[in-house]
């Protein structure tokens, strides 16, 4: 006697999306979204404007102090700019989250026959291709603002792609938090508290050396720094002694942050 497909199917109960299907169908959802509010991620750019085509050329002068080479202060700003991006970017992302809360969705969501993996995924997939967007753009208006990249085409490829890897870190922080805080006030409170220290502590506007002591020593173990170097290097068409690790260590923390708002997820779930 022989089983059908169709029987086993029906043994089996409803069939279910593959785990690429339901990744891919939240992230068409969160990008619908994204083309219904596009000004939100317009609005984004005007910071990154203003830090290259206003604070790069009032403090154009610091390039002649010593620890800046022989590229001008926007030349040096735009990596740091890149990543300042990214990072605000990506600390709002659990915004999304909360708002589905709020309206039920979110609960809804849970219910279906979805891996918690996929529903993370989805959005961060969708966050990632918005960081990827205001990136380029980023590098074209510091073109425009009269930076150089010596690196080219294959510079820039490597400095988005660090920019990603700060992003997915983020995003899926943010994402953990807001699981976890459940309140918008609580997120804004706690983006602001961990974006201003990771900005000003690394060499996001000044290099290394010129930075006092203690400034320096934190900022050698920021992520911020790693990404902000990594970026520069390439750019610049350049390599430093220690890309390898400052890779390695942002791969080992996107994964960490990823775990985390999973976990987050499901910590969530069982809260209800």
């Amino acid at each position: 006697m022989t089983t059908t497909t169709a029987t086993i199917a029906i043994a089996g109960g409803p069939a279910r999306a593959g785990w690429f299907t339901q990744a891919a169908q939240i992230t068409g959802r969160w990008l619908t979204n994204t083309r219904r509010q596009v000004w939100g991620a317009a609005f984004s750019l005007v910071q990154p404007v203003v830090w290259i085509l206003l604070f790069g050329q009032v403090f154009s002068s610091l390039s002649k102090l010593p620890g800046f080479g022989d590229a001008g202060y926007v030349t040096f700003l735009v990596p740091g700019v890149l990543m300042m991006t990214v990072l605000y970017s990506g600390a709002w992302a659990g915004t999304g989250y909360i708002d589905d809360m709020k309206s039920g969705v979110m609960d809804q969501l849970l219910t279906a026959p979805i891996a918690r993996t996929a529903i993370v995924t989805g959005q961060l997939v969708q966050q990632l291709v918005i960081c990827l967007a205001q990136s380029i753009v980023v590098l074209g208006i510091g073109w425009l603002g009269g930076a150089t990249f010596p690196g080219g085409i294959a510079g820039m490829a490597v400095a988005l792609g660090v920019a990603l890897l700060l992003g997915m870190i983020f995003c899926s922080l943010s994402t953990a938090a807001a699981l976890t805080a459940r309140n918008q006030v609580a997120l804004i409170g706690i983006s602001q508290i961990v974006v201003l220290p990771v900005t000003f502590l690394s060499t996001t506007m000044m290099p290394s050396s010129l930075q006092p002591d203690w400034v320096q020593t934190v900022s050698t173990y920021n992520p911020m720094t790693w990404a902000v170097d990594l970026a520069r290097d390439a750019l610049a068409g350049t390599a430093d002694d220690a890309w390898l690790w400052h890779v390695g260590g942002l791969v080992v923390l996107a994964a960490l942050a990823f775990v985390w708002s999973v976990r987050a997820l499901r910590g969530y779930q069982r809260s209800l």
